[in-house]
């Protein structure tokens, strides 16, 4: 197989169904040992995208580079140096925890005298010593994605899909789920994942953030949240209803959000809101407290798609008004 110097290149990557596009040419470069996350909601195209950059969906348009590989044309090679798991457990609920992963070598078509102590290796690592004679169905839900896991890297992939992978388990499952990521990525592992958690989001060396099938923003988490400095700002006070009101008319202002007693406000780009939104909260006899805050990325994905919003609106009326 070709050697690259990146795992995954894709060029005016783009998947029509219909009338309705899906995915709306993306371009999208990932490095190979990087945990490279998708972030976006339901309808976003982050499952598109991950189908077709395995080969499991023809795109519509655009070019598709994946381990050296050209795809769809070579997804047959590239099958077997990839593995990919699912949001939903995929394996078998009536087989044992050893069955599973026996099953998936055979596959894999790994010979046995190799697949023995590389299942032997998995139960270690991921936790499943005193559980290989169990019957999958009988596990937790994140019990079955770790073995999901296991499965997906029994033949030791050069990269990893992971679409939604902790969609369904409980944050302590999650944490740990992240930490098999990251050694899986120290080891050389090059790891796609995609995800509506921001706090996961976060963990990731670099981010696309999609919306409405495009691609609005890419960068490391830093990098991401760094280009908002000076945009967001806490309000302290005891009347967050009224003040909200209060703010949201203040021109300039994109979005404000009660978190708990405060109200954490973004502004639009080049606008510093911060004296204004003082003066509209006198103005309506509130008393509250307006100070800097550092960005997150729920901070950058409400800027992004807003800013997708608008442009879609703009694209409508400029369509309405040419009919």
């Amino acid at each position: 197989m070709a050697e690259s110097e990146f795992a995954i290149r894709a060029r005016g990557l783009s998947k029509t169904f219909g009338s309705l596009k899906a995915v709306d040419n993306i371009d999208l470069t990932v490095e190979r040992q990087q945990i490279y996350g998708f972030l976006g909601p339901n309808g976003s195209g982050k499952s598109t995208s991950i189908r077709m950059l395995c080969g499991l969906l023809l795109p519509t348009a655009g070019e598709i580079e994946v381990l050296g590989l050209e795809i769809p044309r070579q997804a047959e090679i590239l099958r077997q140096h990839i593995g990919y798991m699912t949001q939903q457990f995929s394996l078998f609920t009536d087989l044992t925890v050893r069955e599973n992963l026996e099953f998936l070598a055979a596959v894999q078509n790994i010979p046995a005298r190799e697949a023995r102590p590389r299942i032997k290796q998995l139960l270690q690592e991921y936790h499943f010593d005193g559980r290989a004679d169990q019957l999958a169905g009988t596990m937790s839900g994140g019990q079955k994605q770790r073995l999901a896991l296991a499965g997906a890297v029994i033949q030791k992939p050069e990269l990893l899909f992971l679409d939604e992978p902790t969609s369904a388990v409980d944050p302590e499952s999650r944490r740990d789920f992240w930490e098999k990521l990251f050694e899986l990525a120290d080891a050389g592992t090059t790891i796609l994942v995609s995800t509506h958690y921001m706090d996961e989001a976060e963990r990731c060396h670099r981010l696309a953030i999609l919306d409405r099938g495009r691609l609005v923003a890419d960068g490391s988490p830093a990098e991401l949240t760094g280009d908002l400095n000076g945009r967001t700002l806490l309000v302290d006070t005891a009347q967050q209803r009224r003040a909200k009101q209060a703010i949201l008319a203040v021109p300039g202002v994109i979005s404000a959000a009660q978190i708990g007693n405060s109200l954490r406000v973004l502004s639009g780009p080049q606008q510093d809101c911060r004296e204004k939104i003082k003066e509209a909260l006198s103005a309506a006899g509130i008393t509250a407290q307006v100070g800097p805050v550092t960005p997150s990325l729920e901070d950058v994905f409400v800027a992004v798609t807003q800013q997708q919003s608008k442009h879609a609106g703009e694209q409508d009326a400029t369509v309405a008004s040419s009919l």
